[in-house]
């Protein structure tokens, strides 16, 4: 996938084996956007990245695909919030409400 697209060079990250690959090597676009599978397929796998099993219970058998990056949606389209999210966390309950469906970010050290 490349990230830096520069007047000389082009920075990318691997999404697969790197084997064969080498710096200065030319490669060629695919036009495509990076796509992981979703579906029901996936509840209770652990997956990597790219939605890969890497829990060895064999390959995640769906047809569905999602491009990775998609717009958000309108304020309007998305539903209310209004269901509590408790965490388990007593402090991060307490300070800081969640909403099941919300986006949030805590960070702590």
């Amino acid at each position: 996938m490349a990230l830096n697209l520069e007047q000389d060079n082009v920075g990318c990250v691997l999404l697969g084996s790197e084997e064969g690959i080498k710096e200065g090597d030319i490669v060629k676009g695919t036009g495509k956007i990076v796509q992981v599978p979703v579906g029901d397929a996936l509840i209770g796998r652990v997956v990597n990245a790219l939605g890969e099993a890497i829990d060895g219970k064999g390959p995640i058998l769906t047809d569905e695909t999602r491009a990775i990056e998609v717009p958000a949606p309108s304020i309007i389209d998305r539903s209310s919030v209004n269901e509590p999210l408790q965490t388990g966390i007593k402090a991060i309950d307490s300070m800081i409400p969640i909403g099941k469906g919300q986006r949030e970010l805590i960070i702590g050290d």
